[in-house]
């Protein structure tokens, strides 16, 4: 039914309440609820972005600080090979710089300073956060940008050695990310992160391969029920399972951070400390065989299956020795077994280096993961120390830079202190409050009492008759109170058009206007 028909002279009673009461109050709502949605809002808003955003961290110089790509400004090529200027903005630039391009999330990379305003960036997108040093206006572009910063692909949205591009909707499962002993140019990752499988040498679809060649084993009664679970549940449920861990691949639970085939190609003097205390096994990329020495026999990386027996097993415990089996326990006199001879205490080893096994794997492409204490099992002496130098996340924990908080919302001090961009309006309506001259804020104080009273009395017959107050009433009362009398009249002209039970509304002639201005209708206040 359209306009025309409802406001048709003749048109029936149900007709006209038909259409009033599409403008009800249904989707209406108190001030009291308003407030508590925007609140909520603030509140979501607060947990999505906990720190202020008001200063870029360009003037700090290089930190290990979450990153952001803009491909906005930046947009990748088609083919990955070709030449690309990458730029990393800082998370304070991401949302007042960049807030409505299209960004992807680096997390953390070390040493690194804000790109944001230097010529990494087209000049159409200055640093809003910084001033003009020269000048002192308000946005900066085309500035040199820090000549130690380091890139790779993640920049362009590609993650992992097999290239693929980040979608945070589509993507399944866990990436980890690498320690980083290096970067591109060194033959390193750059703090890439992985995909499990990829570290293993599988393919991206190795589970579903491996359901679907268990479902192709199961009898046919056992597809069916299968195929009416999967129809039952839906198919949104079973792509919002979590693929499993490849077999051989560590559980999460076991290590705290490692490090890749590539940086651990670029650094071999720490293949040696693979299955020592600190470090799990190795986890190798591909089969490789390596001979120990001339004596020992070739020993193969593992298999998927053997990996993952290898990974569920502790080493077990020695047996006696060939000059103690059937020696009777009395000849052991206390002295042996407890005072180590001489020849022990000169045995033991001066540094950490001196304790790895002399057979451990030091070639092969394989990972190295770490558990949290592996720092403690590095050795720092003077021949080892030089590899060590050029790392400092090996030798010591990191700190990443974190913006201040935002402030809480509650605090309306803290408020007129806080950044611009992330207190909120009422916050800020406290904070003016809270500067004006104390007369004029009991002024002030004073005239909401009365328009408060004045409302309250205005509202009040249409709380008690269980009326609608459409926007012409609103209209009509403020102009009143303005002592606007042609514009009460006109109002009030509308409004009388308006009565409970409808009856003058079947002449009404402006109808178009009136129907606009009904879509404005809310719900009466309870009692302030």
């Amino acid at each position: 039914m359209d306009a025309a028909e409802v406001n048709a002279p003749g048109a029936s009673q149900d007709t006209k309440l038909e259409h009033r009461e599409s403008f009800a109050p249904n989707n209406s709502q108190t001030a009291s609820d308003y407030i508590d949605s925007q609140l909520r809002l603030e509140a979501d808003a607060r947990e999505a972005l906990p720190y202020q955003f008001d200063s870029c961290t360009q003037p700090l110089g290089a930190l290990r600080q979450s990153l952001f790509s803009c491909l906005t400004c930046n947009p990748p090529p088609s083919d990955p090979k070709e030449p690309y200027k990458a730029a990393g903005i800082c998370y304070s630039c991401s949302i007042s710089c960049h807030g409505e391009h299209t960004l992807v999330e680096l997390f953390n990379k070390r040493d690194f300073v804000c790109d944001c305003g230097t010529t990494r960036l087209p000049s159409t997108s200055p640093c809003t956060l910084r001033n003009e040093p020269k000048s002192g206006t308000q946005g900066v572009y085309s500035e040199t940008p820090a000549p130690d910063n380091k890139y790779n692909h993640n920049f362009q949205n590609i993650f992992c050695s097999c290239g693929d591009t980040y979608d945070p909707i589509e993507e399944k499962g866990t990436m980890f990310q690498c320690l980083g002993l290096g970067n591109v140019e060194t033959g390193g990752c750059g703090e890439d992160w992985y995909h499990p499988e990829c570290l293993l040498g599988l393919p991206r679809n190795w589970a579903e391969s491996k359901k679907e060649s268990r479902a192709e084993d199961k009898p046919e009664e056992q597809k069916q029920d299968q195929a009416e679970t999967t129809n039952e549940a839906g198919e949104v449920e079973e792509s919002a399972e979590e693929p499993p861990l490849p077999p051989g691949f560590p559980a999460e639970d076991d290590f705290e951070t490692f490090i890749c085939y590539k940086c651990l190609d670029s650094n071999p003097w720490l293949k040696q400390y693979a299955g020592t205390p600190g470090f799990l096994p190795p986890v190798y990329k591909e089969r490789v065989t390596e001979p120990q020495s001339a004596d020992d026999k070739p020993v193969e990386a593992p298999t998927e299956t053997e990996a993952t027996d290898q990974s569920s097993t502790t080493p077990k415990k020695r047996k006696a020795d060939e000059d103690t089996v059937g020696e009777p326990e009395a000849k052991r006199t206390k002295d042996e077994e407890e005072a180590p001879t001489e020849a022990k205490r000169s045995e033991q080893p001066k540094h950490k280096h001196d304790s790895l096994p002399a057979n451990g794997p030091t070639s092969g492409t394989f990972s190295l993961f770490l558990k949290e204490d592996f720092r403690d099992h590095i050795c720092h002496c003077a021949t080892c120390f030089p590899n060590l130098a050029p790392h400092a996340q090996l030798r010591e924990e990191e700190e990443t830079y974190e913006p201040p908080l935002s402030e809480d919302g509650d605090d309306a001090a803290a408020a007129t202190n806080g950044s611009q961009h992330t207190s909120s309006l009422l916050n800020r309506g406290e904070a003016a409050l809270s500067n004006v001259d104390r007369v004029r804020a009991i002024e002030g104080v004073m005239v909401y009492n009365h328009l408060r009273d004045k409302v309250k009395e205005f509202l009040k017959p249409f709380a008690e008759n269980g009326q609608t107050v459409g926007a012409e009433d609103i209209k009509a009362y403020f102009e009143k109170l303005r002592g606007d009398h042609q514009g009460i009249h006109e109002a009030g002209s509308g409004a009388s058009r308006r009565d409970d039970d409808g009856e003058n509304g079947e002449n009404g002639g402006g109808g178009g206007d009136n129907r606009r201005e009904q879509s404005g209708e809310f719900s009466v206040l309870p009692p302030l």
